[in-house]
């Protein structure tokens, strides 16, 4: 089992402002995100045409719509959302999908899994002790290889 840092993940209800202070302070740049069922922005270190290269993630908060967010990520408490609260998750690059399931399975670690559309990456969500979601990212192939 290989790990790489991947992203990490800001929930905002401000994308504007999170829009700004990355691309203007840390000069990242706004490029290509999956049409997820909620708001935000992935910004890009480099080539914003290789999606490997966003390495922030900020995810909007739609008052008028939740649903959508709910649904992907869970809901979180807007009041929760200072500090190192806004963090929602911390992503890695892994290979060794059928090795994680056992580990997981064999130490009675829940998981949550998705593929995501059009990235040929496969997710396994888990929660660290302080409920840190981890989220492990995979080549969509290794999950293909269950059926």
């Amino acid at each position: 089992m290989a790990l790489t840092l991947n992203h990490y993940s800001i929930r905002s209800t401000d994308l504007d402002a999170c829009r700004r202070f990355y691309e203007d302070v840390l000069g990242l740049k706004v490029g290509p995100r999956p049409a997820f069922a909620f708001p935000g922005l992935w910004l890009y270190e480099g080539d914003t045409s290789v999606w490997a290269n966003s390495v922030v993630h900020i995810i909007g908060i739609d008052r008028n719509d939740p649903e959508g967010l709910k649904a992907y990520l869970g809901d979180r408490d807007e009041a929760s959302l200072e500090g190192s609260g806004a963090i929602d998750h911390v992503a890695f690059f892994a290979t060794g999908l059928a090795a994680m399931r056992e580990r997981l399975e064999r130490l009675g670690v829940a998981r949550r899994e998705r593929t995501v559309p059009n990235l040929g990456l496969h997710q396994v969500f888990v929660d660290d002790p302080n409920g840190v979601v981890i989220e492990l990212n995979y080549p969509a192939i290794e999950d293909a290889a269950r059926a």
